[in-house]
C-alpha cells in the first residue's frame, strides 16, 4: 500500500511527464515488479504478490512470491480503510480476498512511485504518476500502514456471496493484467484507489454505489458502503467502525503465522 500521510499540496515541476503512460521508468524498488494472473480452469496463479520487510518506509527488503489460488475455495471480501493522519476526510482504499484455510491476499491500487518521487494531488490530474495494482501479502500491505505511517487500520467484512466474491476477484486480476499490458495514468478524482473500487463493485450488477461526495472524500466510504447495507449494518456505525479497527491486534499478533487470521478475533 503506497504513503498513506496526508498529501503534500504543491504544483508539479512539469506539466506533463510525457503524452503516453509508460511501464518503463526508474520506478520506486517496491513498485518496480508487477503482478500478472494466470487462469487455469478454477486456478489462478498471481505471479509477484509483493511482501516486502520494512525497517523504515523507506528502508526495505523487496520479496515476492507466487501463490495458486482455487476460486471454488474463496470466502470472504474485505473493504481496507486507512485515513490520513492529518486529513481523515481522505483516506486510502484497498480490498483484501478470503480463501478456505485463512488464505488472504491483499489487492491495492496505488500510483505507481518512481525513485524520489512523492504524491501530490495536483500532480495526479497532470498525468505525473501511472496507476498500479499492487497485489500484496497482508503483512505487506496493512502493517506497512500502521508500523510505518502510523495510521489507523479498518478492516470490514463485506456482505457479499462467494460467488459475487469470486466474480470481484477475477474482474480484478483481469485488470491487474491489462495494465500490465497498456498502462494508465493515475488521476487524482477519477482514476484513484476508491473509483477503481467502485467500478468493480458496479460492474457485478448486485448493486451500485454512487458516485457522491464520499468517493471523492474517501474517508467516509466506509459510511458509504454502510448505509448502503454493503458491509455489518447490525450495530450502530461507530460501532461497526471501532470494531473494524485492526492496529491492536496487528501490533500483538505481528510475527505470527496465521496473522491474517489472528487480526480479525
Amino acid at each position: 500500500m503506497g504513503e498513506v500521510t496526508a498529501p503534500v499540496l504543491e504544483l508539479p515541476q512539469e506539466t506533463a511527464k510525457s503524452i503516453v503512460p509508460s511501464n518503463d521508468r526508474d520506478w520506486s524498488p517496491d513498485l518496480a515488479v508487477l503482478s500478472r494472473a494466470e487462469f487455469n480452469g478454477d486456478l489462478v496463479t498471481i505471479r509477484n504478490v509483493r511482501n516486502c520487510t520494512y525497517r523504515t518506509a523507506d528502508d526495505y527488503d523487496v520479496a515476492h512470491y507466487d501463490k495458486t489460488f482455487d476460486l471454488n475455495k474463496i470466502e470472504s471480501l474485505d473493504l481496507v480503510v486507512v485515513p490520513f493522519l492529518e486529513m481523515p476526510a481522505l483516506a486510502h482504499i484497498a480490498v483484501s480476498f478470503g480463501f478456505e484455510g485463512d488464505e488472504y491476499v491483499g489487492v491495492s491500487v496505488e500510483i505507481r512511485k518512481e525513485k524520489g518521487e512523492t504524491y501530490a494531488p495536483l500532480k495526479g490530474v497532470m498525468r505525473q504518476f501511472e496507476l498500479m495494482y499492487v497485489v500484496a501479502d497482508e503483512r505487506d500491505m496493512i502493517r506497512l500502514c500502521t508500523d510505518q505511517y502510523l495510521n489507523g487500520v479498518y478492516v470490514y467484512r463485506a456482505n457479499a456471496s462467494p460467488d459475487v466474491v469470486r466474480a470481484m476477484f477475477v474482474d480484478m486480476m483481469h485488470r491487474v493484467n491489462e495494465l500490465a499490458e497498456k498502462p494508465e495514468f493515475y488521476n487524482t478524482f477519477t482514476n484513484n484507489c476508491t473509483t477503481n473500487i467502485v467500478r468493480h463493485i458496479n460492474s457485478l450488477g448486485t448493486g451500485t454505489v454512487p458516485y457522491d461526495y464520499r468517493v471523492l472524500l474517501p474517508g467516509y466510504f466506509d459510511k458509504l458502503v454502510y448505509d448502503l447495507s454493503m458491509i455489518e449494518k447490525d450495530v450502530s456505525f461507530e460501532r461497526t467502525k471501532n470494531n473494524a479497527r485492526v492496529n491492536r491486534r496487528v501490533y500483538e499478533f505481528a510475527d505470527r503465522p496465521d496473522f491474517s487470521a489472528a487480526i480479525r478475533r
